[in-house]
């Protein structure tokens, strides 16, 4: 994967868990993963899975007006 799109589920995921105020142990605890694999994924390290970033997908479209302005930011089609 592209240097450039790892940055992006980077940020995606950061600006996903700040805009519902939680903390990487409440979002890890949200989506079945650890602490430690949130940390990875916002630090670029590694990337969601494909069943993860549904999830992350999930929550977006259940914030209303905010989630929605991340999914134009980072799911351009």
């Amino acid at each position: 994967m592209p240097a450039i799109e790892q940055l992006r589920i980077a940020l995606l995921v950061r600006e996903t868990r700040q805009c519902l105020k939680l903390t990487q142990v409440k979002l890890a605890t949200m989506l079945g993963v650890s602490f430690h694999t949130i940390n990875r994924w916002e630090n670029g390290r590694t990337q969601p899975s494909p069943l993860a970033m549904k999830q992350i997908e999930q929550l977006l479209h259940e914030m209303g007006k905010p989630g929605e302005a991340l999914l134009a930011k980072y799911f351009q089609k």
